[in-house]
C-alpha cells in the first residue's frame, strides 16, 4: 500500500492549538483507518523544513505528516492517542508495508530515475 500523502499546507506557527487540533483530526482519521488501538508514530527533525510525524498502522500502512514546529505534532498525537516512539527503530519499522509505489521509486533512485 502506498503511504498516505504529506498535507500540501504546512500549518501557521503562531496558531499552535488550531493546527493541533486539524493535525489531530488527520491523525485519528488515519488510526481509525488503520488500526487505532496499534497505531504508532515517530517524531523526526527534518531541518530548515521543521518536523515529520510517521504514523504505522496497526495495519502495516504508513503515512506522514510534516510541520514547521514540533509542539503541534506531539499535540495532535496526544490528542488522537497516538504512542510516540522515541526512534523508528527495527520494531516499527518492521511493520511498515511497502507495495508497489515504493518499490518503484527504490529502483528509479538506484537507476538515476
Amino acid at each position: 500500500m502506498a503511504p498516505e500523502p504529506a498535507p500540501a499546507a504546512r500549518p501557521a506557527a503562531g496558531k499552535g492549538g488550531r493546527a493541533a487540533a486539524r493535525l489531530a483530526r488527520r491523525v485519528r482519521d488515519f488510526a481509525a483507518r488503520h488500526g487505532a488501538e496499534g497505531t504508532e508514530g515517530h517524531l523526526a527533525y527534518l531541518g530548515a523544513r521543521g518536523y515529520r510525524l510517521v504514523l504505522v498502522g496497526a495495519d502495516g500502512a504508513w503515512g506522514d505528516l510534516v510541520a514547521p514546529e514540533r509542539e503541534p505534532l506531539e499535540a495532535a498525537a496526544e490528542r488522537a492517542g497516538v504512542r510516540l516512539r522515541e526512534a523508528l527503530d527495527g520494531g516499527l519499522a518492521g511493520r511498515m508495508r511497502t507495495g508497489p509505489y515504493e518499490w518503484r521509486r527504490m529502483a528509479g533512485i538506484q537507476l538515476g530515475g
